[in-house]
C-alpha cells in the first residue's frame, strides 16, 4: 500500500495512487483486488452500526432482567410478609385460646390467674378479655406491663408480684377502678404520677423492688388509700405523699435506709401500724405521741439509744418491739407468775417500753437531786 493515504472504502482499495520513491504521483493504477477481500472489508464496514445496535439490545436486557429481579423480590416479601401475618395470627388465636384456660371467677369476679409460666410479654390479644376485674400473674417473668393495661378499664386488682418489672407505665392511670396494685418482689425503681389518677386505689405494695426512694407528691391525692408497703427499697425519710394521706392505716417501711422520722409524723392521724425494723433511727421525735391511733409499732434492729418518755401517753399502743436495738439503760423484766404469762410476754414490748421509761425518769429526776448537793460542796470549799 502507498505511503500517505489512508484506506476508507473499497473504492479506495480499487483506485490508488502509485509513488515514486520521491513521493511524485505518477500512474492511476486500477488494482485488481480479490473479491474475497472485497467482501471481508465489506463486511467489517457494515458491522460497525451492528455493534452499537448489540449494545443498545444488551442494555434494554439487563435493566428487563433488573426489574424481573426487583419484581420477583417484592413478590417474595410480599408472601413472607403473608406467611408472618398468617403466623402471628395463628399464635394468637393459640395465645388467646390459652390465656381464656386461665380465666377463673371467684367471688363474683373474673380472674385472670397465671402462676409458674413463661409470659414475658402479654400479647395484644389480651385486649379481648377487657372484662377482666383481676389480673393475678405471679412468677411467669413478665418484664413489663403492657401500655395497653388503660383499657381495662373494669381492672378492680392488679396483682404482679414476683416479676421482673422494671417500669410501672403512666398508663396506669387510666384505671379509675383500681382498688389494688401489688407490684412486689419486682425491679422497679420509681412509681409515675398518673398513679395519682386512680382515685379508688386503697392498696399498693411495692416491697422488694429494692431501688425505689421516693413517691411522687401528686398521691397525696389517694384518698382512699390505707395500706401502703414500701419495705426493702433504699428509702431514707418518710415520703411526703405518705404524711399527706387522710386515710392512710397501715404502713411498711422496714428494711429502708430511715435514719430518722419526721416530726410531722403525726400528721398520719389515723395510722394503727407502723413497720420501721431493719433501719438506721438513731431517735424518735416527740410528736409521735401524738398519733393517737397507733397501736402497732415494730423498731426492732435500728439504732435507738433512748425511749421518749411521751410515749408513755399512748394509752392506744398494744404491741410495740425495741429488739435489737443500743439502749443506754439495761432494764429487766420483773419474774412472771406461771408459764403461760411467760410465752405471751414480749421481752421487748409494751410492759418494756414502760419499765424503762420508769427507769430513765427515776434516774433523771436522781441526776436533778443530785446537782444542788454538789453546788453547794462546792460553795464551801470556797
Amino acid at each position: 500500500m502507498s505511503r500517505g493515504k489512508s484506506v476508507n472504502t473499497a473504492n479506495d482499495l480499487a483506485h490508488m495512487l502509485d509513488y515514486n520513491d520521491d513521493g511524485n504521483q505518477c500512474t492511476t493504477i486500477q488494482k485488481q483486488i480479490p473479491m474475497a477481500e472485497l467482501e471481508c472489508v465489506r463486511t467489517m464496514t457494515e458491522t460497525a452500526p451492528c455493534i452499537g445496535s448489540f449494545s443498545a439490545v444488551k442494555t434494554l436486557w439487563e435493566v428487563r432482567i433488573q426489574k424481573i429481579n426487583e419484581e420477583l423480590r417484592k413478590e417474595k416479601e410480599f408472601r413472607q410478609r403473608a406467611v408472618g401475618r398468617l403466623t402471628l395470627v395463628w399464635e394468637e388465636r393459640v395465645s388467646l385460646a390459652k390465656l381464656k384456660e386461665k380465666v377463673i371467677t371467684e367471688d363474683g369476679r373474673v380472674i385472670l390467674k397465671i402462676e409458674q409460666e413463661e409470659w414475658k410479654m402479654l400479647p395484644s390479644c389480651l385486649l379481648k378479655l377487657n372484662h377482666l376485674q383481676e389480673w393475678q400473674l405471679h412468677r411467669i417473668s413478665l418484664v413489663k406491663i403492657p401500655e395497653f393495661i388503660g383499657r381495662f378499664q373494669n381492672l378492680i386488682v392488679l396483682d404482679l408480684s414476683r416479676n421482673a418489672i422494671e417500669k410501672v407505665p403512666k398508663e396506669i392511670g387510666q384505671l379509675p377502678n383500681l382498688q389494688e396494685l401489688l407490684l412486689s418482689y419486682n425491679k422497679i425503681k420509681s412509681v409515675p404520677k398518673e398513679l395519682s389518677n386512680c382515685i379508688s386505689l386503697g392498696r399498693l405494695e411495692l416491697a422488694v423492688n429494692r431501688d425505689i426512694c421516693d413517691l411522687p407528691l401528686q398521691l397525696s391525692d389517694l384518698k382512699k388509700l390505707y395500706h401502703v408497703d414500701l419495705s426493702m427499697n433504699q428509702f431514707t425519710t418518710i415520703p411526703s405523699a405518705l404524711l399527706n394521706m387522710p386515710s392512710l392505716e397501715w404502713l411498711d417501711m422496714g428494711s429502708n435506709k430511715l435514719q430518722q422520722l419526721p416530726d410531722t409524723i403525726d400528721r398520719m392521724e389515723n395510722l394503727h401500724t407502723l413497720w420501721l425494723q431493719r433501719n438506721e433511727i438513731t431517735h424518735l421525735p416527740d410528736t409521735i405521741s401524738n398519733m393517737k391511733n397507733l397501736s402497732t409499732l415494730v423498731l426492732s434492729n435500728n439504732k435507738l439509744r433512748d425511749i421518749p418518755a411521751c410515749m408513755q401517753q399512748m394509752t392506744n399502743l398494744r404491741f410495740v418491739n425495741f429488739r435489737d436495738n443500743p439502749l443506754q439503760l439495761q432494764v429487766t423484766l420483773p419474774p412472771c407468775k406461771n408459764t403461760e404469762e411467760e410465752e405471751e410476754r414480749e421481752l421487748f414490748g409494751i410492759q418494756f417500753m414502760h419499765m424503762y421509761i420508769q427507769e430513765s425518769l427515776s434516774r433523771a429526776e436522781n441526776l436533778d437531786n443530785c446537782i444542788p448537793v454538789a453546788s453547794a460542796t462546792i460553795n464551801d470549799n470556797e
